[in-house]
């Protein structure tokens, strides 16, 4: 059916319609089979070139035939003489018989045959006018079809529905809204749990964890008041989970410096603890256990009791260079117990946290 409709097309219309078509068709093949490496996608594109350069050698070749018309003319002219060549061999037939008609006869003969002689010639003047009228009509039409298949081409993916079944990363855009405890509206305002999710949520993010080909599965972030301060502190946190690790980013506008947490950590004699600095700041490293909670959604709606999860590393930061209170913490764990360098952390630090602004003096 399609065949049939494209045979009642104008040639000039027609013609420029398969070369568009064909020309995108085996350009976007060809690229998908480099970039898939697939030998059957590029056979197919190659075919597509070479149907859209045939239709380009004939197109070319019907505009030389209408810039240079006296080739053709020249070949219709030689059918002519070739058609009219017999007429002198049969001519002293002719002859004898005016002999023997009347005068009259002869005279309208003779009338005759020279109008009929020059009705053979081209036919020039409004035909041929017409003729070129339509052919720019077509060009224009032919444009305007090309026109408007490239832009439905270059539009389409972005309104049509993909086939693509590649998984795609979870954003920060899917988060709900919800109004702000009144400590983030104080002076200094403290950053927001979308502002951190947005400075954790990278591209790049897997990468620095060291699974590149991973994407994230889950983003939720929340603006939440330390416990046991009445919702005087402020500690937004963004949780993105990825197959193989999770990674937590909060942080704590408290009084507490790192300073402070550091001789803390070593009171409690925890382990894995080395101070050092990030992007200018104060930091500290540490290991803990997560915890892990089992709850039934059966009938009893028990959970069971709470125990020791894996191993998480958790890198604090000071807010400031001058360590006047408050921290960053960016935390890494896996249920499999698996943990990342201590550099993928640092990484993560110097990407994310110049994106948090400082805290100032009080």
């Amino acid at each position: 059916m399609l065949g049939f409709l494209l045979r009642l097309l104008p040639f000039w219309v027609r013609e420029p319609l398969l070369i568009a078509v064909g020309s995108v068709l085996g350009v976007r093949i060809m690229y998908l089979a480099v970039r898939d490496h697939d030998r059957v996608a590029a056979g197919l594109g190659v075919v597509f070139l070479v149907f859209t350069a045939i239709r380009v050698y004939g197109v070319i070749r019907a505009l030389r035939a209408r810039r240079n018309p006296s080739s053709t003319a020249s070949a219709d002219g030689a059918a002519v003489d070739a058609v009219a060549q017999p007429q002198p061999q049969a001519q002293p037939q002719s002859q004898v018989q005016v002999q023997v008609q009347p005068q009259s006869q002869v005279q309208v003969h003779a009338q005759a045959q020279p109008q009929v002689q020059a009705g053979a010639g081209p036919r020039s003047g409004p035909n041929t006018a017409e003729k070129d009228h339509n052919a720019w009509g077509q060009a224009v039409a032919a444009v305007a079809v090309f026109g408007a298949l490239a832009a439905a081409l270059w539009l389409g993916p972005r309104f049509m529905p993909s086939d693509d079944n590649t998984p795609q990363a979870a954003s920060c855009s899917e988060e709900t809204h919800e109004e702000l405890p009144k400590v983030y509206k104080v002076t200094p305002q403290p950053v927001t749990g979308e502002e951190l999710c947005e400075a954790l949520n990278r591209p790049d993010l897997a990468k620095l964890l060291g699974t590149p080909e991973e994407t994230a599965t889950t983003v939720s972030s929340t603006n939440n008041t330390a416990p046991l301060t009445d919702g005087k502190v402020a500690e937004p946190e963004v949780e993105v989970a990825f197959d193989t690790y999770t990674v937590n980013f909060s942080a704590t506008y408290n009084k507490l410096s790192i300073h402070q947490y550091v001789k803390l950590m070593k009171f409690g004699n925890e382990k894995d603890v080395k101070a050092l600095t990030v992007v200018g700041r104060p930091a500290v490293l540490s290991s803990d256990h997560t915890m892990k909670l089992e709850i039934n959604l059966g009938s009893g709606g028990s959970g069971g009791p709470v125990e020791e999860g894996p191993l998480a590393r958790t890198l604090s930061v000071a807010l400031d260079r001058h360590d006047r209170g408050g921290y960053c913490e960016i935390t890494v764990w896996s249920t499999s117990g698996a943990l990342p360098n201590d550099s993928a952390l640092l990484d993560i630090a110097e990407k994310v946290l110049p994106k948090i602004p400082e805290r100032p003096a009080r």
